[in-house]
């Protein structure tokens, strides 16, 4: 099915780049038409047979939403389309969607359309209407700036791409004019406001297009020159960090959305002007190609794409501003990263190409919610590249197990066999939650601790089947909320709400982790201190200091699973199986074990107070995107949360999250006292040893002692110890850029190897530590041998 591109969307068909000569074969005057001829291959693929599935039923589903939007387009003074006015300029982007559709109808064979003239003489007919009503040279820009300036021209130009010869120099002038007057020169200058990231990608492809179009050399010069301040690791706003993360609108975690438009966009422009004159050479680009690796593929598992990272996108799923837009879920999201991922392939280097190649075959293999090759966003032109490489000779990579910190973006990723978790966090530097253009109106609490998680046996498709509609707000799992009522779009839009809070972050060795937060709730007094210990088969979770004076109640949501339309696992609590009808819930006074059939289970070492709900809530995504289906929607939930009462003054909580365990292992885990030992569960401290894994780690809050740990100020700390060796690894959330000493009260005979931030002040009884932290939360550390 074509795809329409609008700013909810973001991506459509791509193109395999085939056979398309090398601009830079032909005389310079002679590039120009070998640039289009790539572009036009973009966008609509080359070297698959139109005839076979499952470019068959594509190309006709085009040819069919081709002929729906003809039949319906009816010019009028403000619109084109009835249901799609100029006012606001959305209505104009999604007219020039449909306008493209109809021209991919017109290009395509196999669409029942292909090369009918009438057809072309509508959509050029369309073009004119929208240039002489609203988008023209000298008109006036209104409403959201990103229609104008990108979702508009990037579809008018691609359009014109299909029709060139047609459309006739006299409309393409016109046309290109407007472009010109709606992305001026300055909006590629200065590095800075709204030309950044992936808005600035997306400005130099529109650009570079409108130069290969109108045979206007600087045009390709200066898009091509102005990608270059993407590509540098920033450490600060929009872009891609050292650590991984990607950031867009200067305070939300984008990889998901924004991220996966910069890795398109690039790609794109990589292809288009390789070997022309143009042709993108900053040594530079390579920090992108490396970005698959460390910033993209983490977070993606099983062929989604972890809705941590995908800011208010988490709202767009079934939309009704247009017949024939596919929806969007965690999985199309992942699924629009693998083909970004495909198309940057085609000019990595061997290596990269092999590797990238089996990450995609291992992603689409194991993807059976929603398999990578039926997603109808796709087009052709992504569909061939994708087939391709599924049947190509790379092998399939499996999920890879470790751990993942974000720091620059308050975000964590732990992968085991079997399972993957995420959990996302707030500062002054990250954003609570993103509203804005109507979108996600009510995901204030994202940032307070959200621990999402899915398991071998059930949870490929927990967060994507209408779980962002239905969910309840103040229970979104692992948070820990005050009850208060807050206001759609509470505290601002586009990143505002923000917490006056420091100390996020943590620690990792690569495969245990861990990581802390001080929350400072949005709208609310409620404050808290929130870690996470990533172990090999658990998560323990522990708060401490949880306080507000709201005259509301708080809790902590050990979980909230959406159960589908119809499901009815299994509970037990303690080995008592619980009831499964709607409506049931339970307070336990001192609950040690949970599990949840099909999912996982829970523990609460010494017992803890637990509250338990099954029930079924109905929402629309038109309650949470203001473009939504208003269509209701029901999903059964059962949700599990540790209540703190009513203005809570030092609460506390600790449970373990054990991701696709039996209940026999749940059980064993709970009788096993000697598994877990909370060394400290304060507001100053929050500490952990795990015998078994020779595990030692800490959130410090505050200087001070926890079991073996000194420091002397703030510090996250990380302690594996393995018969006569272990590694130390330390790190400052606080990011205070000062030095810490530790003190590991155990006998150390040696240092073995230390990063060039590590000082030994001393060894023997004690192993003595000075550590540079700096001011990134870096992890820094060091190898002993002990005594």
């Amino acid at each position: 099915m074509a795809t329409t591109w609008t700013r909810r969307t973001f991506l459509t068909a791509a193109g395999a780049l085939g056979a398309t000569a090398t601009p830079a074969a032909a005389a310079p005057g002679e590039q120009f038409p070998a640039l289009r001829r790539r572009w036009r291959d973009l966008l609509l693929g080359t070297g698959f047979d139109p005839a076979a599935e499952p470019y068959a039923t594509v190309l006709r589903r085009t040819g069919e939403l081709a002929r729906l939007h003809r039949a319906r387009m009816s010019p009028a003074p403000g619109s084109l389309w009835p249901d799609a006015p100029f006012d606001p300029p959305a209505g104009i982007t999604q007219s020039f969607a449909r306008l493209f559709t109809m021209a991919q109808a017109h290009a395509q064979p196999g669409t029942g359309l292909t090369g009918d003239p009438a057809l072309a003489a509508d959509v050029l007919a369309g073009l004119d209407h929208l240039h002489d009503r609203v988008y023209h040279a000298g008109g006036t820009r209104y409403g959201n700036w990103w229609e104008w300036q990108i979702g508009s021209p990037r579809l008018l130009l691609d359009t014109l791409t299909l029709l060139h010869e047609p459309a006739g120099a006299d409309r393409r002038a016109r046309l290109l004019a407007a472009v010109d007057h709606f992305v001026p020169d300055d909006m590629l200058g200065p590095y800075t406001g709204t030309s950044t990231g992936a808005n600035r990608v997306d400005l130099c492809r529109v650009v570079a297009v409108r130069g290969a179009l109108g045979d206007a050399p600087d045009r390709l010069a200066l898009a091509r020159g102005a990608l270059s301040p993407v590509f540098p690791q920033v450490t600060r706003g929009d872009g891609l960090y050292a650590d991984g993360s990607f950031i867009q609108h200067t305070w939300v975690a984008y990889t998901g959305t924004y991220g996966c438009v910069l890795l398109d966009g690039l790609g794109r422009l990589f292809a288009l002007l390789r070997g022309s004159d143009w042709e993108v050479t900053d040594p530079h680009r390579q920090l992108v190609h490396d970005s698959v690796e460390r910033a993209f593929a983490p977070l993606v598992h099983n062929g989604l794409v972890m809705d941590t990272v995908s800011g208010r996108a988490v709202s767009r799923g079934v939309q009704s501003a247009d017949p024939g837009a596919p929806p969007q879920s965690d999985h199309r999201r992942g699924h629009a990263v693998i083909a970004a991922v495909a198309l940057l392939a085609e000019g990595a280097t061997p290596a990269e190409r092999t590797r990238w190649h089996s990450m995609i075959k291992g992603w689409a293999a194991r993807d059976t919610t929603d398999p990578l090759l039926t997603d109808p966003q796709f087009g052709v032109a992504d569909l061939a590249r994708l087939a391709a490489i599924a049947a190509g000779p790379a092998p399939a990579a499996p999920e890879p197990v470790g751990h993942r910190l974000f720091p620059a973006m308050d975000r964590s990723v732990h992968r085991r066999p079997g399972w993957a978790a995420t959990v996302a966090m707030a500062s002054d530097r990250i954003a609570h939650y993103e509203n804005g253009n109507g979108e996600n109106p009510r995901g204030w609490h994202t940032g307070a601790g959200l621990l999402l998680w899915w398991g071998a046996t059930f949870g490929g498709d927990q967060y994507g089947d209408a779980f962002w509609p239905t969910v309840d707000p103040y229970r979104l799992p692992g948070t820990t909320v005050s009850a208060r009522p807050l206001a759609d779009g509470e505290g601002g839009g586009w990143g505002a709400p923000k917490p006056a809070v420091r100390w996020v972050g943590g620690v990792t060795d690569g495969e245990y982790a861990a990581v802390g937060q001080h929350l400072k709730g949005l709208g609310s007094t409620l404050e808290a201190r929130k870690s996470w210990f990533w172990a090999a088969d658990a998560v323990v979770c522990l708060g401490a200091g949880i306080t507000s004076r709201d005259g509301a109640e708080a809790w902590t949501v050990v979980d909230n699973r959406n159960l589908g339309a119809a499901g009815t696992p299994r509970l037990l609590v303690d080995g008592a199986p619980q009831d499964a009808h709607d409506g049931w819930a339970r307070s336990f006074g001192r609950a040690h074990w949970a599990h949840l059939a099909g999912h996982g289970g829970y523990v609460f070492p010494g017992g803890a107070p637990l509250e338990a709900l099954r029930e079924p809530r109905t929402g629309s995504w038109r309650d949470i995107n203001a473009a939504g289906s208003p269509a209701p929607l029901t999903r059964r939930y059962l949700t599990l949360w540790h209540p703190h009462g009513t203005d809570p003054d030092d609460a506390a909580y600790a449970h373990l999250l054990m991701p696709g365990a039996t209940p026999r292992a749940v059980a064993a885990r709970a009788a096993a006292a000697d598994w877990l030992t909370v060394l400290a569960n304060t507001r100053h401290c929050q500490a952990v040893h795990l015998p078994s894994l020779g595990l030692t780690a800490a959130n410090f809050w505050s200087a001070g002692t926890a079991g073996p740990l000194t420091v002397t100020a703030p510090a996250s700390v990380l302690v594996r110890h393995d018969g006569r060796t272990a590694t130390v690894h330390l790190a400052d959330p606080l990011r205070a850029g000062t030095t810490v000493e530790l003190t590991w009260h155990h006998r150390v005979t040696d240092v073995t190897d230390r990063d060039p931030s590590v000082d030994v002040l001393g060894t023997g009884r004690s192993l003595r530590l000075r550590v540079a932290a700096g001011s990134a939360c870096a992890t820094h550390g060091c190898r002993v041998k002990t005594g």
